[in-house]
C-alpha cells in the first residue's frame, strides 16, 4: 500500500475539493443556470443591445490595454526595485502594494479628485485639451493603477534570484547592454511576465469599485460591464439579465486565460530551448 510522505492526504484533499466546490464551482455553476433560464432568445435579447455591447467592448478592450501598460511599467518598475539602490527605495516598494492596501472605492474617488476638471492633475492638463475623469482614458488609467501590483510583485522574486552569470558571460562575448537585456534577461523573465499580465487583466475585467467613479458611466460611452450587472441588480430586480451578462463576461475571461496560460506554456519551452 502505498504511503504519503505527509499525513492526512485524503482528509486535506477532501477538505480542499469540498471548500473548491462551496467557494467557486457552485456560486458559479449557479450563474450559468441562472443565465440558462432565459433561453437563447432571452438570452440575446439582454445581450445584443446596443448599450450592453458598448459596455463589453469598453471593458474587455481597456483591460487589455490595461494589462499591456501594466506589463511594461511593471517590468520596469520591478527592474528598478531589485536592480538599484536609490534613497527612498523602500518607500517606493511600498508604495506598490498601494492598490492592494486601498478599497477600491477610495482609490476610484482619489484618482477622480485628482483628475477631474478641477483636481490638482486635471486642472493642469484641462488647458491643453486632455481630459481624464469622465472619460475612457479615466477608465483605463483606473484599470492599470489596480493591475500594477500584480506585475511587479510577480516578476520581484525571479528578478532577485536571478544569477548574473549568464549576463557576464554575454558581457565577455561583446554583448551590449541592449543585447544583454533582450536575448538573455527577457527570455528568462517572460513566463514570468506573462503571469503577470493575465493576473491584471483578470483584475482590470472585473473591476468595479476604482472605476465607476472617475468613468462617469455615461451611456453609450464609460459604463463598463459590471456596472450594468450592479444596475440590473438594485434599479430593475432583473437577476436574470445580470446572470446573462456576468455569464458571457465568465466565458470571455476563461477563454483569454486559457490562451494566457497556453501562451505561457509555450514561452517556457522556448526558453529553455533557448
Amino acid at each position: 500500500m502505498a504511503r504519503h510522505v505527509l499525513p492526512g492526504f485524503r482528509l486535506s484533499t477532501g477538505y480542499t475539493l469540498a471548500m473548491l466546490g462551496s467557494c467557486v464551482l457552485l456560486p458559479l455553476a449557479a450563474l450559468l443556470w441562472t443565465a440558462c433560464e432565459l433561453g437563447p432568445a432571452g438570452w440575446w435579447a439582454q445581450i445584443g443591445t446596443r448599450r450592453v455591447l458598448a459596455a463589453l467592448k469598453l471593458s474587455f478592450g481597456a483591460a487589455l490595454l490595461a494589462a499591456t501598460i501594466d506589463a511594461l511599467l511593471g517590468l520596469l518598475v520591478a527592474w528598478v526595485l531589485v536592480r538599484y539602490r536609490f534613497a527612498f527605495r523602500r518607500v517606493c516598494d511600498a508604495l506598490v502594494d498601494l492598490p492592494f492596501a486601498l478599497p477600491t472605492a477610495v482609490a476610484g474617488i482619489a484618482l477622480t479628485a485628482l483628475y477631474a476638471p478641477n483636481g490638482w492633475v486635471g486642472s493642469r492638463l484641462a488647458p491643453l485639451g486632455i481630459e481624464v475623469a469622465y472619460t475612457r482614458l479615466g477608465v483605463l488609467l483606473a484599470m492599470v493603477f489596480v493591475g500594477l501590483p500584480f506585475v511587479v510583485r510577480t516578476l520581484q522574486p525571479v528578478l532577485e534570484s536571478m544569477e548574473s552569470d549568464l549576463e557576464e558571460a554575454a558581457y565577455t562575448l561583446g554583448a551590449s547592454s541592449t543585447q544583454r537585456f533582450f536575448r538573455v534577461v527577457l527570455p528568462l523573465l517572460l513566463p514570468t511576465l506573462l503571469t503577470g499580465y493575465a493576473l491584471a487583466l483578470a483584475r482590470a475585467i472585473g473591476e468595479y469599485g476604482s472605476v465607476i467613479f472617475i468613468a462617469g458611466n455615461r451611456l453609450f460611452h464609460t459604463e463598463i460591464a459590471p456596472y450594468l450587472i450592479v444596475q440590473k441588480i438594485d434599479s430593475q430586480y432583473d437577476y436574470r439579465g445580470a446572470a446573462a451578462l456576468g455569464a458571457v463576461m465568465l466565458a470571455a475571461s476563461l477563454l483569454l486565460l486559457i490562451a494566457m496560460a497556453w501562451l505561457h506554456r509555450w514561452t517556457r519551452r522556448w526558453a529553455v530551448v533557448r
